[in-house]
């Protein structure tokens, strides 16, 4: 599977630790930047490069990381085809993976640990969709909002 990684300087540390704990997995990892540590830097680039990338490839999952969790997650959600959450807790991840078919975790590095962001990661990566019929109905009608949107 195709992993799509960013960050602004609040994530920047620990997406450099997801990467490298993500390679060795066997996951196709793709860092989306930023690829230096800068402090004036601004998280929708980010959040783009990763969404943008996860909404052209249906296949594959990505991660955002900034201080909060929070703009990044609503940058992303702001592409066509990307349902992106914060990951708050594992069992939260595993509910939004199951029944939401979520393609995008954000992730705060001010609030997660090293060790809960890989817990976290892992459910994300590896936790099916269940694709029961009401999950798919109600993913339908997100599609069908998101088609009503002008470019």
């Amino acid at each position: 599977m195709r992993v799509y990684l960013g960050a602004d300087h609040g994530g920047f540390s620990l997406k450099r630790t997801l990467i490298e704990w993500l390679k060795p997995q066997g996951y196709e990892v793709e860092d989306c930047g930023n690829t230096k540590l800068d402090p004036t830097d601004d998280f929708p680039d980010f959040a783009f490069a990763v969404a943008d990338r996860v909404a052209a490839d249906p296949d594959s999952r990505g991660i955002i990381l900034c201080r909060s969790a929070g703009g990044m997650m609503i940058a992303a959600n702001k592409v066509k085809g990307v349902r992106c959450v914060p990951g708050v807790n594992p069992t939260d991840v595993v509910h939004n993976r199951d029944h939401n078919d979520v393609n995008v975790l954000a992730i705060a590095g001010d609030y997660i640990h090293e060790g809960e962001a890989k817990e976290l990661v892992r459910l994300f990566l590896t936790t099916p969709w269940l694709g029961s019929e009401r999950f798919v109905r109600r993913l339908g009608k997100i599609k069908a909002r998101e088609n009503t949107w002008s470019k």
